[in-house]
């Protein structure tokens, strides 16, 4: 079993693993249709220089320095840089408005930004100039300066003008666990974003349990990682960057959500760090893909989640061995070779996964970790592990090193190096969620005796209807959104007497049924459809079974559009943002309860 060594801090890290792997490809990008590596040696040599460069412009130990960009080779470069520099990287989503971009240099105080293409620029340079604090605007890309006032520097041209020694970079490289490495804005349900303060010490922390998952229960080997989840949020950020780095591992960068599929298959991924939006469409369109072959397909995936339903429960029965044989010579081989053929683990963050998803990947011979974490945390706070066995209600034990403990009133709460030291120029909101060196959650949770962590749910998304009762608003959507009817859910019923709705119906279903009963597939049309209502309805009414009294939704209204990062109704992680929907649809769900 191999462990992970003691590093003082992310860059002396980097520069070990550059060290020993020398040649090896280390960052994969696909140009020109054909993938191309970027080898440790060249990722250190560009590392070394760019971070000579930031300080030649002036940056200085402790300075932030924004990265806005795409998931790219450069993004991990820069973001290694800027900290070889001594200098704190500020990375932002490259979906944030021009409003974003302003309040994100003017709170954290970004003397520089790196921004790899013109588009993005176009959003990013207004706030820059409505700033006060940004006067070093860095393109990876060639993009045009639209102002004298801003000192315009190309990427390529800094790392050809400073070549530096890598050792020597490394040699100085003299900062503490302690030190502030970065400061992750959460993107936030509500109100504006927090600058979360991580140092080096809380992503290497994380960087370690991960390691331990991956050398005690599944063999550390030459990993490789497939990289697709925005990397300006923390998940990312340490599971597809620095958890590599610490493996030794190669990553190769997704072209996009729509090639994903095709990726996985070329790139044969060891280790996938996933959020439960992306496995939720992927069970449909799986699941529709094999229902229409038909035949032999559609009886081997129904035995196959029959069976694996029985294996989650430790329940198989000795009749259910042919089965097993036969699903595992016939079917799981199918599926693995979709997802690359060497596939060890998906691990699943981000937002809580319904457990049905995590059963259905379980059961084609996936092996599917859920865990948990906060932006606040490193951000990996637990994980399922096969050793411990998994549970597909349960996010884990605690990743070593980690306390946690619930609080009286079901509170999760979390101690360790993970935690963050507090949130950035925010003593108010630093005070309010940290206690006695305890990360006060705001998630609700169970420990079993096993030591695997449950949630049921977040503390301040619980509904409290006008009897006292609570609802737990993301089980009821998550099994909403688990009907083929329904692509997106939101329901509401805090004060209130019963429970309500706000669906988004699936589009691929929308354009089946109106072809099946001749109708006009005009959003405005079919709100006012009763048959499309009613066929909506029964898809709720089969949850309804499975909820009890106090959860069942009794109406319902459908949404204009789904909710969708471009209409701020979802964070960039994919949650909803329920006060930005309800400051929508409000009147519409209030107009439920009337009459």
């Amino acid at each position: 079993m191999r462990t992970l060594e003691h590093f003082p801090n992310l860059v002396t890290m980097f520069f070990t693993r550059a060290r020993e792997k020398g040649d090896a490809p280390f960052l994969w990008s696909k140009t020109g249709g054909q993938w191309r590596a970027i080898s440790w040696a060249e990722a250190a040599r560009q590392v070394a220089s760019l971070s000579t460069a930031l300080k030649a412009l002036g940056m200085k130990r402790g300075d932030r320095v924004m990265l806005v960009a795409e998931n790219r080779p450069e993004w991990a470069i820069s973001d290694l840089a800027i900290m070889a520099a001594g200098c704190v990287t500020v990375p932002t989503y490259i979906t944030n408005t021009e409003r974003d971009h302003t309040h994100i240099i003017e709170n954290s105080g970004a003397c520089a930004i790196i921004v790899s293409t013109d588009k993005l620029a176009k959003t990013l340079l207004p706030a820059v100039l409505r700033s006060n604090q940004t006067r070093t605007v860095i393109g990876i890309e060639p993009m045009r300066a639209p102002s004298t006032s801003i000192d315009f520097h190309d990427w390529h041209g800094l790392i050809a003008d400073h070549p530096t020694d890598p050792e020597s970079v490394a040699a100085e490289a003299t900062f503490e666990r302690g030190d502030l490495a970065c400061i992750i804005y959460t993107s936030g349900t509500g109100g504006a974003p927090r600058g979360v303060m991580q140092h080096h010490g809380a992503i290497l922390h994380n960087a370690k349990g991960c390691a331990t998952v991956i050398s005690e229960d599944f063999g550390w080997d030459d990993e490789v990682f497939l990289s697709f989840l925005p990397l300006s949020h923390a998940y990312e950020h340490t599971g597809g960057q620095h958890f590599p780095i610490a493996l030794g591992g190669q990553i190769y960068y997704a072209e996009g959500l729509d090639k994903l599929a095709a990726n996985i298959e070329e790139v044969r991924p060891t280790i996938m760090f996933v959020v439960p939006r992306l496995f939720e469409v992927l069970r449909t369109r799986i699941s529709k893909a094999i229902e229409k072959q038909g035949g032999m397909s559609s009886y081997l995936l129904a035995k196959a989640l029959e069976v694996g339903a029985r294996e989650n429960d430790r329940n198989v029965r000795l009749v259910d061995r042919p089965a097993q044989l036969l699903v595992r010579t016939l079917f799981k081989p199918k599926i693995a070779k979709k997802f690359g053929g060497r596939m060890k683990a998906m691990v699943s963050g981000g937002a809580p996964l319904t457990p049905e998803v995590g059963l259905f990947f379980q059961s084609l011979g996936l092996t599917f970790l859920q865990g948990y974490g906060q932006t606040e945390a490193g951000p990996v706070i637990s994980c399922n592990r096969p050793k411990a066995g998994i549970r597909m209600d349960s996010v884990g034990p605690p990743l070593i090193d980690t306390e946690v403990r619930i609080a009286a009133d079901g509170e999760i709460l979390v101690r360790g190096e993970l935690v963050m030291p507090g949130y950035w120029r925010n003593d108010a909101e630093t005070e309010r969620v940290l206690k006695d060196g305890w990360l006060h959650t705001g998630d609700i949770g169970e420990i079993d005796a096993a030591g695997r962590i449950t949630i049921t749910d977040r503390k301040k998304d619980l509904i409290i209807n006008d009897k006292g009762e609570n609802v737990a608003p993301q089980k009821v959507e998550g099994m909403l959104t688990l009907q083929p009817e329904i692509v997106q859910a939101m329901i509401a019923g805090d004060r209130r007497p019963y429970m309500v709705a706000l669906i988004v119906p699936d589009p691929e279903w929308t354009q089946e049924w109106c072809a099946a009963n001749g109708t006009s597939c005009k959003f405005e049309k079919l709100a006012e459809n009763s048959e499309y209502r009613t066929a909506i309805g029964n898809a709720i009414e089969r949850v309804n079974k499975d909820l009890s009294v106090t959860e069942r939704i009794r109406r319902f209204v459908l949404a204009d559009a789904p909710f969708a990062i471009e209409n701020e109704q979802l964070t960039p992680s994919l949650k909803i943002r329920r006060h930005v929907i309800r400051g929508v649809y409000g009147d519409r769900l209030d107009a439920l309860y009337k009459g």
